[in-house]
């Protein structure tokens, strides 16, 4: 057999491999109706899953919420309304049952768009949903103990020697939980690229040579989610998502795209 034939042969077995990869496994077709009430079924399974995780949290609201105070190193917290405290406990259990309960509503979406990928991109999944859920930890993590405490400590000592330091509790866990979802969102970062690299919008050289607008970008991002205004907790918010934006520009160039 001639070094021709060989190549030949060798592109012959290798082209049902790819095409293998790049098909869609059988699955039983569903009409536009079966789809809709598929998607139907799945969404107020998940919104189960939400209100019984939310039910969870109410019920444990008080170590919840003795968790979230700790950063402001025994501040005092008063109520300007009758009841304030009780529906702040609705905010921090509702924020804290979708934490919960997000890995089940990831599991309601993986299932829904399943039979629309192909076996390449069905294992990509559980790379990009176990990351992006890490990310999220992360990001929850970071501003738990750098943004937040950063922004209190600016608060506190922006007019310090003018009023006494007396704390809205519904103002401080709306500073609170809005950081910390906030973070989390930012963190996804990585997580965009990959999969704007596998779906081959942009590639590694071309996120590498807008590298500024991605500093403009962090900034701006990191004004927006810190509440306070001093350069430090901006600074740190930016800081993180630029390092996390090099981050996935390595993942990426590690993939090949």
């Amino acid at each position: 057999m001639t070094h021709s034939q060989d190549i030949d042969t060798i592109n012959s077995d290798a082209k049902p491999i790819i095409d293998h990869l790049d098909e869609l496994p059988g699955e039983v077709e569903m009409s536009i109706f079966d789809h809709l009430e598929e998607l139907r079924q799945r969404i107020f399974t998940a919104l189960i899953a939400v209100v019984v995780a939310i039910i969870g949290c109410f019920i444990w609201v008080k170590p919840l919420v003795q968790l979230l105070q700790i950063p402001a190193h025994g501040a005092k917290f008063f109520q300007l309304a009758p009841g304030e405290f009780f529906f702040v406990s609705f905010k921090v259990a509702g924020y804290s049952g979708l934490i919960l309960a997000s890995p089940f509503i990831l599991y309601q979406i993986i299932q829904f768009v399943l039979p629309g990928l192909t076996r390449r991109e069905r294992q990509l999944i559980i790379p990009v949903v176990l990351g992006s859920s890490i990310l999220f930890i992360f990001g929850l993590i970071f501003a738990y103990i750098a943004i937040i405490p950063a922004t209190l400590r600016f608060f506190t000592s922006y007019g310090a020697d003018v009023v006494e330091q007396f704390w809205s509790l519904d103002k401080y866990f709306e500073l609170v939980l809005i950081s910390l979802f906030g973070t989390g969102i930012a963190f996804q970062v990585p997580v965009i690229q990959l999969l704007l690299a596998l779906l081959g919008i942009v590639s590694s050289e071309k996120m590498l040579t807008g590298w500024r607008y991605v500093m403009l970008i962090s900034v701006i991002v990191g004004a927006i989610i810190t509440p306070s205004t001093d350069p430090v907790t901006q600074s740190l918010l930016a800081g993180a998502v630029f390092g996390l934006y090099f981050g996935g520009v390595g993942v990426v160039k590690l993939i090949g795209k």
